[in-house]
């Protein structure tokens, strides 16, 4: 008789994600640990709980997921995570800190069912950001030329540089997107927009949008008026407004939520798993 699944649940923030809990929930996790506040001096005795508990045929029955508001601080957890595993001790994880991960997966299955990303020209506007910084990076992986937006130029080239580095053999292209002027010239030639800033940010107005003559796929990944992008609904799912296809934010969320629940589910297939973005977004595919 197989263990019950156990999911440790740690998070950075005073007080543990209830959205992430009810989606471990919801994806038929038997029992839910919760801690809250960790810092990475921590993680090791969290994981050395995890792994000295059961033998090594049932540690496929733990697993971790990596949560919080702030993603660099979940990146810094994983990493912590993953050094305390050594040998067959060890369980699978899964980092969605502030859902970053499975967000940008989902915007770039959505494009993808209406391109094909390889060679096509991308825009990603605040790209800087937790979801743009991993959405630009799926779609290099992809093999699209991604064109990097942010209103600083330095962040721009910086991110670009960290791009790179990472996927080597990809088209990156820094730009500035301070103003109108330069979010239309950074239009030019570009199939593919993702918005992902902050919430109540308008990035792309209404006549720059309409005036893109060679954008096919809007997606705009904020819920909070104003609209990252004038003119895409929040509920957009592959609606055609203006001669482009728009996903808005909640229209890209039921993948999201679909993907997050899949990758829950994952982690208990094997004891050996992380699930960063690149493989959350290889289990997106699946889901199609």
């Amino acid at each position: 008789m197989s263990k019950p699944k156990i999911l440790i649940q740690i998070d950075p923030d005073a007080h543990a994600s209830v959205f992430d809990a009810v989606v471990a929930v919801d994806s038929g996790v038997d029992h839910l640990l919760q801690y809250h506040g960790v810092e990475p001096t921590q993680v090791r005795d969290l994981v050395h709980g995890a792994i000295f508990t059961r033998g090594p045929a049932d540690l496929k029955q733990t697993a971790i997921f990596i949560g919080g508001q702030n993603v660099d601080a979940g990146e810094d957890l994983l990493r912590c995570v993953t050094d305390s595993f050594f040998g067959p001790m060890r369980v699978s994880v899964l980092l969605d800190a502030n859902g970053a991960n499975t967000t940008a997966a989902a915007a770039v299955i959505a494009a993808a069912r209406h391109l094909d990303l390889r060679g096509s020209k991308t825009l990603v506007l605040a790209a800087t950001g937790p979801v743009g910084k991993r959405a630009a990076r799926l779609l290099a992986r992809q093999g699209a030329h991604v064109r990097v937006g942010s209103r600083s130029a330095d962040r721009s080239k910086t991110l670009r540089n960290q791009l790179l580095e990472q996927v080597p053999d990809a088209e990156i292209e820094a730009v500035q997107t301070a103003t109108g002027h330069e979010v239309t010239a950074a239009l030019d030639g570009v199939q593919l927009v993702i918005a992902a800033g902050a919430a109540g940010f308008e990035l792309l107005d209404g006549p720059t949008r309409v005036a893109a003559e060679s954008l096919q796929v809007a997606i705009d990944l904020n819920a909070v008026p104003p609209l990252g992008i004038a003119g895409v609904e929040v509920m957009d799912k592959g609606q055609e407004r203006d001669g482009m296809i728009c996903y808005g934010a909640i229209g890209v969320g039921g993948t999201k939520m679909k993907l997050h629940k899949a990758a829950v589910q994952k982690l208990f297939e094997s004891n050996d798993q992380v699930i960063d973005a690149e493989e959350a977004f290889a289990i997106g595919q699946t889901l199609e």
